[in-house]
């Protein structure tokens, strides 16, 4: 008799909403989420960040916005992020409606730190209008002071009756795109309080164990608690709460569901910018012939495909091997190192036949017979395109000032001291 596959428990069935373009619930696959450590405001940081953390095996990546420099950065992030990017919202409302001027994907409100229903509602309302999802981040260790009173401390009951009011508070507006999490460090606490969301909603949920510390304790905590949930058709977003580079985050997510055969093991695993206003090449078409030819030679590697030499190879400079366009020229990298500029119409030769060597003979055997006029001319073509395109491409700074009038109107433009983000 034939062996039968083994599979964990059927997904339990919830609502679908789309994050950018990444699906969340509904039966779609579970996504990798992580979240920056970078300040922000430091834009270029925080984008080195995010696509490694893509190439890591992140779906969705959560920034800050605690101030107006944040906002702003968030504005200047966006337009050219290969991930949706959810900004996470502490005390002020003002902050979630700069991140939407922004062009955020999603928010991440904590009822424990934004607590005034008409501020919720604002929140939920402009959300509704500009069709962005909201997680309801509920956080064992920020709970409303009344219900930690009425259930005599942070309980699973706690947990949930706090989603619920928020929910409540969003329904009065029609407001329902939403994502629900109900984290605690505790781990039996936190399996128990995701079971009793799981029976009380069918929003999507969001998984994981806050604050679970540094590897490999974190990594143990957290694992214990999600993937006990996955194992019961629980969860529909996870995220590895670690004290850590927060590319360990996104690769750990990425292998545990990997091994509990909810998401299927990667060969190739490209990445690819936006395609924002600088773009000179139709980043997509060329993306999709990259991944079929690559796909079909079973090529192992991490490949960027980015549409602009001026931020392509140093925001992807984790990718093992990557195309920049830039001056009807394709700009082969290895690492974010330039190594070959080849004719526009030749990138994808280039790139695969590159990648073969990759594979063949190594990353370091390949650096080292790099074509010694590469960087210079690279060097070139991003001032020429500076020149004829100026730094805003994106017009992020009609954006930032947006923000600033908006902020300076309420009088709201800083975040009190000793804030720190919750997970």
């Amino acid at each position: 008799m034939a062996k039968s596959a083994v599979t964990v428990a059927p997904r339990k069935p919830t609502r679908q909403l789309m994050l950018g373009g990444v699906a969340i619930g509904g039966g779609a696959p579970v996504s990798v989420q992580s979240m920056t450590t970078t300040k922000t405001a430091d834009v270029d940081g925080t984008l080195q960040q995010i696509y490694a953390l893509a190439a890591a095996g992140a779906d969705i990546v959560r920034c800050t916005c605690n101030d107006q420099a944040a906002a702003e950065g968030l504005a200047r992030i966006v337009p050219r992020s290969p991930v949706p990017i959810v900004a996470d919202i502490h005390f002020h409302v003002e902050m979630a409606l700069a991140a939407l001027d922004a062009g955020v994907t999603g928010l991440r409100l904590n009822p424990g730190n934004l607590r005034k229903p008409e501020e919720i509602k604002l929140v939920a309302a402009e959300a509704r209008d500009r069709g962005v999802p909201i997680r309801i981040g509920v956080n064992a260790g920020s709970l409303h002071p009344e219900l930690y009173k009425r259930f005599g401390g942070a309980t699973p009951e706690a947990l949930v009756e706090s989603a619920r009011q928020e929910l409540a508070y969003f329904g009065e507006v029609d407001f329902h795109d939403v994502k629900i999490s109900v984290k605690a460090s505790n781990v039996a606490l936190m399996i128990q309080a995701y079971r009793l969301a799981s029976e009380t909603f069918d929003y999507p949920l969001h998984l994981g164990v806050t604050e679970a510390g540094p590897p490999p304790g974190g990594l143990i905590k957290a694992t214990a608690g999600i993937a006990t949930l996955l194992a019961e058709g629980i969860g529909d977003t996870i995220r590895y709460s670690l004290t850590a580079d927060p590319v360990e985050e996104a690769r750990a997510g990425r292998q545990l569901l990997e091994a509990l055969g909810l998401r299927e093991r990667r060969g190739l695993d490209l990445i690819a910018c936006p395609s924002c206003g600088r773009a000179e090449i139709d980043v997509i078409g060329v993306a999709k012939s990259v991944q079929i030819a690559l796909e079909e030679r079973k090529i192992p590697l991490q490949v960027a495909v980015m549409g602009c030499v001026v931020n392509g190879p140093g925001e992807a400079r984790e990718a093992d091997i990557g195309i920049a366009a830039g001056r009807h020229k394709g700009h082969l990298f290895i690492k974010g190192k330039i190594i070959r500029v080849v004719p526009e119409d030749q990138m994808v030769e280039a790139l695969v036949a590159e990648a073969e060597k990759v594979v063949a003979e190594g990353i370091e055997a390949r650096l080292a017979a790099a074509d010694s006029n590469a960087e210079a001319e690279a060097e070139a073509d991003r001032r020429l395109l500076f020149e004829e395109k100026g730094a805003d491409a994106n017009r992020s700074e009609e954006v930032v000032l947006k923000i600033r009038k908006h902020l300076e109107a309420n009088g709201k433009n800083g975040t009190p001291s000793g804030e720190t983000p919750q997970a």
